[in-house]
């Protein structure tokens, strides 16, 4: 349970590092940081499988870059969801994904994750 609470307060961290670097992602307050982390983990563990599945053929066809593009979509269907959380079009996702995944390549290999 400890080690969940530690992945959500980082996670939370990293959206909101996210907020001030990228342009067209904005996050209004560490509350909407924190269910933008729940809530981007949920994404990922229940969405983010199946529009793998359904464009795993783009995937293979571009090695593999599409899957920017879905990790893309997944942070923009997380902010129509959380209030409090914004990102303004497909460029500002795509961005703030590729960002946020950089951050957290970067933490989990400082701290062994």
């Amino acid at each position: 349970m400890l080690e969940f609470v530690a992945h959500v307060v980082f996670s939370a961290f990293l959206i909101a590092v996210v907020g001030r670097l990228v342009r067209g992602v904005e996050v209004e307050d560490a509350f909407a940081a924190v269910v933008a982390a729940v809530v981007l983990g949920i994404a990922n563990a229940v969405v983010r499988p199946l529009l793998l599945v359904l464009t795993f053929p783009l995937t293979i066809l571009t090695l593999g870059l599409f899957l920017l593009v879905v990790n893309a979509l997944v942070l923009w269907l997380v902010s129509a969801v959380v209030p409090g959380f914004r990102v303004r079009g497909l460029g500002s996702a795509f961005l703030g994904a590729l960002v946020l995944s950089l951050l957290n390549l970067a933490i989990a290999a400082v701290f062994g994750v």
